[in-house]
């Protein structure tokens, strides 16, 4: 649990990148690092992994529960790469670094607060946030490389986010996403 808590500080601490134009020509290893480069990106990620795991404790323990908990983060993917593919078309969401900001505080409070929506409303909700964040990788990593990339770590992170929410402290770690998307929103 310490090597968890000490990497998730880690990835917290990472430089803030909240627009990066002109990586255009740009493949897998910079969509992998894109995630983990952006702290609104990083922090939205962590925020649902937590999230989609505190729906299943505050469901129990029963399968079902367990699926939609599972399901979650899957919305989030798949959603992000809808979000992604407009960014590639060349779709740009009006007031998308706002929006995103908004998307880290929001999910920060669902988190802190332990809020529990049925599993249709959560999953709209993470997957509308999701766009977002997609269309901002597909407008700054417009390749199918870059894509694949960033998925793949973005996967990885909602499995990070989804370990620390079985943590104690998951509500404290909500709190601090959610003002640090307050931060965010204010500079935007």
């Amino acid at each position: 649990m310490k090597k968890l808590f000490a990497t998730a500080v880690l990835l917290a601490a990472s430089v803030p990148a909240l627009a990066h134009p002109g990586h255009a020509e740009l493949g897998f290893a910079e969509g992998v690092l894109h995630p983990l480069t952006g702290i609104d990106h990083l922090l939205a990620l962590l925020a649902a992994g937590i999230w989609s795991v505190r729906q299943q404790r505050a469901e129990g323990l029963n399968l079902r529960a367990r699926r939609q908990s599972l399901a979650l983060p899957a919305v989030f993917l798949a959603m992000m790469g809808a979000g992604a593919a407009a960014g590639m078309a060349g779709l740009h969401i009006p007031g998308l670094e706002s929006g995103i900001a908004l998307t880290v505080m929001l999910t920060g409070a669902l988190v802190a607060a332990a809020v529990k929506l049925p599993a249709w409303t959560g999953a709209a909700l993470l997957g509308s946030f999701a766009v977002l964040h997609g269309n901002a990788h597909g407008l700054e990593l417009p390749h199918a490389a870059s894509a694949a990339g960033y998925l793949g770590m973005s996967a990885l992170l909602l499995g990070a986010g989804r370990a620390i929410g079985t943590l104690p402290l998951a509500r404290l770690a909500g709190g601090a996403i959610a003002a640090a998307g307050l931060g965010m929103l204010a500079l935007a």
